[in-house]
């Protein structure tokens, strides 16, 4: 796997980090999954039309972003990143460009569109988070008496262990879920990432019927891609999604695996449509 140079931007305290692969006028900014990083993307960058330039960030609390404006990171800082990172691109390069979301990623780039409609040209979703509200998730991010609850979790797991495991005994928990969960709450660093991650991502909240709307006025190319078999997050979130008077517009494919879609093995499933 090639890594090119990583590069470093700055926003006030904090540092930014990102890789680009290529030199191409057509723009792609790309975002990671939870957990993982800019590189990747790297077996996509590696094979990419000499025509793009792709564009992946470490987001914060991620590889190698150093963040430190607290536990916040809004859709505005982001996208004034973006701004500044195309200002050092070649001088042809495209006012507009294409976006690329992998699970957590996929959050992203809907309220981005959400936000910013008229300045991106197409999406690639892959296994994207966003589609559906978790109702924990938002307990635990998006109110102060779930964030508490959530933190004083993340310090003493014992009592939501033993419950976790009882409802996988009763088959009660989605067992992709349960893996999840006992992997991300069994290790005490990994149970402090947990909450830093998702408490700083909270402001990406998209809004569906706004985002359907802006595809359907725009005409907006989207490809949601995801594993058959994936219990994380299921492909029939992305039919609901179409079923929104998008479908025209919004094509669902099918790969023969489960959430881990950034894989070598999937490339030429990909790869197509990044490049179209």
């Amino acid at each position: 796997m090639y890594l090119p140079a990583g590069h470093f931007i700055p926003y006030r305290s904090s540092q930014l980090h990102y890789f680009v692969w290529g030199s191409g006028p057509r723009i792609l900014f790309a975002f990671h999954g939870y957990g993982e990083s800019a590189s990747s993307f790297a077996f996509i960058g590696e094979a990419l039309a000499p025509d793009f330039t792709l564009v992946v960030i470490d987001l914060p609390f991620h590889g190698r972003t150093d963040w430190k404006e607290g536990l916040s990171f809004a859709p505005d800082q982001l996208y004034t990143l973006m701004q500044d990172i195309a200002t050092r691109l070649p001088s042809d390069a495209a006012s507009r460009w294409g976006l690329v979301g992998y699970s957590m990623g996929g959050r992203i780039v809907l309220q981005l569109v959400e936000n910013y409609p008229e300045q991106f040209t197409r999406l690639i979703l892959l296994a994207p988070d966003g589609l559906k509200v978790n109702f924990w998730y938002r307990i635990a991010t998006q109110t102060s008496l779930g964030n508490l609850l959530f933190r004083w979790t993340m310090r003493r797991p014992g009592w939501l262990i033993f419950l976790l495991r009882l409802c996988h005994a009763l088959h009660l928990a989605n067992p992709g879920i349960y893996k999840f969960a006992v992997h991300h709450i069994d290790d005490r660093r990994v149970r402090k990432d947990l909450y830093t991650r998702w408490t700083t991502m909270h402001k990406f909240k998209p809004r569906l019927a706004a985002i359907a709307a802006i595809i359907r006025r725009q005409q907006l190319p989207v490809h949601l891609v995801y594993g058959k078999y994936d219990r994380v997050i299921r492909w029939e979130q992305a039919e609901k999604f179409r079923g929104r008077g998008i479908a025209d517009h919004c094509r669902l494919i099918l790969l023969d695996t489960g959430h881990q879609l950034l894989r070598p093995q999937f490339l030429s499933d990909i790869l197509p449509l990044i490049e179209a």
